[in-house]
């Protein structure tokens, strides 16, 4: 990933981006090429080194049949917004501005282990369903569905871990941008409703 130093995550954002409830692309090479399927992940950052991320795919799903060759991929998505040129202070001084993208995103780098046991799969849905449910006016529970249920779902998925080698992160926030331009864009991110964005380059211009 192209990451000028501007733009550079450090171990707060790599971690606070890991931790938000969220799907990503899970992506690997293999004998047949690249496959790719988008699902929601959990981070656990006391597996291994350098933490864990935790998920799973339908069992009908053959990627994780299909043994990677090296490294799998997730790529992790932050907050992101098209940025106009009039929203910045400088527009009116000189002209010499252009259109732009904010985003947050993360690719992280490991080796990819399935799971098929039905307590690790139990564990891994109460921990996703606990983080997605947190926010909830009456939190849905794994156990308001039928125990049966619950088993026969369990055996229609299968658990991927993807135990983290290395990641390349990148906050690209307006950091390169004078104040006056980037109280521009807090501002008409906020007009245009996207608080998460506006939010995201405030927290970015703090530090």
């Amino acid at each position: 990933m192209y990451v000028p130093a501007h733009f550079t995550a450090d171990e707060r954002d790599v971690r606070e981006l890991l931790s938000r409830p969220q799907a990503a692309d899970l992506v690997t090479m293999t004998d047949d090429g690249l496959v790719a399927t988008f699902l929601p992940f959990v981070f656990d950052p006391d597996a291994g080194e350098h933490g864990a991320l935790l998920g799973h795919v339908a069992r009908n799903n053959d990627q994780w049949r299909r043994t990677p060759t090296g490294e799998a991929l997730v790529i992790v998505h932050g907050p992101d917004a098209y940025i106009t040129p009039n929203w910045y202070a400088t527009k009116a001084e000189h002209g010499r501005v252009v259109p732009t993208w904010n985003y947050v995103t993360a690719h992280v780098y490991g080796e990819l282990v399935t799971h098929d046991d039905p307590a690790w799969l139990d564990a891994l849905v109460r921990r996703l369903t606990q983080l997605h449910e947190r926010g909830e006016p009456a939190p849905w529970s794994v156990d308001d569905a039928p125990a049966p249920f619950v088993a026969g779902q369990l055996r229609a998925i299968v658990g991927v871990e993807l135990r983290i080698t290395r990641i390349e992160a990148k906050v690209k926030l307006s950091q390169n941008r004078p104040p006056a331009d980037i109280d521009g864009v807090v501002a008409g991110l906020a007009a245009r409703g996207d608080t998460a964005s506006s939010e995201a380059v405030s927290t970015a211009r703090k530090n």
